[in-house]
């Protein structure tokens, strides 16, 4: 009896100690992301907070350009609108005018000059033009920038950013894992804070307790805007394909050119719809009046934007970027009127349509302003989490040192977490190249110079 009460009493044991060293492998690698991503994360979680408020800020900073200073009488045609922007600026190409449906609103027609975009705004009462907006200068846009690019130009800001946001996901599941509560004493300090306490304990509830409430909300936040990311992205669009789209006039097309090459916005699942060619047999080109009247009968839902054609073989093409249930992308014969492609919501397969939901959500506009405001909440959380996660690396790092958690002499816990990584990596490829870096650091450069720095204190001594 003794004999049997002593081996469970070493088994006991040995579970603790595998849990315990499991549980410092896990920390180990929640310390490294947490000190390389979080300010990234905390840079991301602001720029998304204040780009979820882009239509209020914008109506805003911009309500000169936006709201029309006279709305008495007819509004002028749309042609009309165009001569009068092109009088003012002669040297310019009309890319696209915004349909909508505010009697008070300007036109805004979006105009390339070189290389540069912006916006004019036209009063359709009396022509004036109200202001113009370099579109790279918009506070939104600036924003979005950094929120996508971290303001470096191309696929290195892109990259970081996404490689940011996939070690978010890890670092929720790991930190999720380091605080989930084991009794009913860890309840204090996981799910309610411990306000009584200070120092470490009361910076670790401050950190703790809102990202285990959060953490389902930062999840979805972070898989919401992965689909624009520029290596998962692909993938996903892969993954959630739209089905072959017919085509109402003539043949289905060949075509190299992709929808996201010729419209600024368009419905992330439309991207690559191929944008069929206008057949040129001696037609006028429709003007814009009657390209949006023929729009209009389409039951498009305002507002929406039309590109103008590019060349003698482009079309017009029309798109909404609202509603999730409203998202349309047609393009027209710039000669005819025919509506050569038609692609709808109702026309997404299943995951398409989720992911298309999804985005919405990522940017505030899937249920008004309630969404807009558990976004931001969800973005101020997140800032909080990384604010609190630095003050505690500061009270309990060693002065001189990096203060990481020990390394674990369970070899068998080392691998399984080990493995467990090599998972996230081959679900998110980003993660398995910054896997090899980490993996450098921490074995060769890292022991190399605390090596090095011992040698020195040596000398010292």
């Amino acid at each position: 009896m003794k004999q049997t009460e002593d081996k469970m009493g070493k088994q006991q044991i040995s579970k603790k100690s595998e849990a315990a060293s499991f549980y410092q492998v896990v920390w180990r690698w929640h310390f490294y992301a947490g000190v390389i991503f979080a300010p990234f994360l905390f840079i991301l979680a602001f720029s998304g907070g204040v780009y979820l408020f882009k239509p209020q800020i914008e109506a805003y900073l911009y309500q000169d350009m936006l709201i029309a200073e006279t709305t008495e009488g007819t509004p002028l045609s749309y042609s009309s609108q165009v001569e009068y922007v092109l009088e003012t600026y002669p040297d310019a190409t009309i890319s696209s005018v915004v349909i909508d449906d505010d009697p008070r609103r300007t036109t805004e027609f979006v105009i390339r000059e070189g290389e540069v975009s912006s916006s004019v705004f036209v009063n359709p009462y009396t022509g004036d033009i109200q202001g113009k907006l370099d579109n790279e200068a918009k506070l939104s846009e600036v924003f979005k920038k950094i929120h996508s690019e971290l303001l470096i130009a191309g696929t290195i800001g892109n990259r970081i950013v996404e490689l940011a946001a996939c070690w978010a996901v890890i670092l929720l599941v790991t930190g999720l894992y380091i605080w989930w509560p084991r009794n009913r004493r860890s309840i204090w300090g996981t799910i309610l804070p411990r306000f009584s306490k200070k120092g470490r304990v009361f910076w670790r509830d401050l950190h703790a307790v809102p990202a285990f409430w959060l953490s389902a909300f930062i999840l979805v936040l972070i898989a919401t805007g992965l689909p624009w990311s520029g290596v998962l992205g692909p993938q996903i669009q892969n993954v959630a394909t739209t089905p072959q789209y017919a085509y109402s006039f003539g043949e289905k097309p060949e075509s190299i050119t992709l929808t996201k090459d010729v419209v600024d916005e368009v419905p992330w699942a439309n991207e690559n719809v191929a944008v069929p060619s206008s057949q040129q047999s001696n037609y006028i080109p429709l003007t814009i009046d009657e390209t949006v009247s023929i729009f209009n009968e389409h039951s498009l839902a305002l507002p929406y934007t039309v590109s103008m054609p590019m060349g003698e073989h482009g079309v017009y093409t029309a798109s909404h970027m609202q509603q999730p249930a409203d998202l349309a992308t047609l393009h027209m014969d710039q000669y005819s009127g025919a509506v050569l492609s038609d692609v709808r919501f109702a026309n997404f397969s299943t995951s398409a349509k989720l992911v298309e939901a999804g985005i919405a959500l990522h940017e505030g506009r899937l249920f008004g302003w309630p969404n807009q405001l558990l976004g931001l909440l969800t973005c101020l959380g997140l800032m909080g989490i990384v604010v609190t996660s630095f003050i505690m690396w500061k009270k309990r790092k060693p002065a001189g040192k990096i203060g990481a958690p020990p390394k674990s002499k369970n070899k068998k816990a080392t691998r399984i977490v080990f493995f467990i990584m090599i998972g996230f990596g081959l679900l998110m490829p980003l993660v398995g190249g910054s896997l090899l870096v980490i993996l450098v650091f921490d074995q060769l450069i890292r022991p190399f110079i605390l090596k090095k720095r011992d040698s020195i204190e040596e000398r010292k001594a």
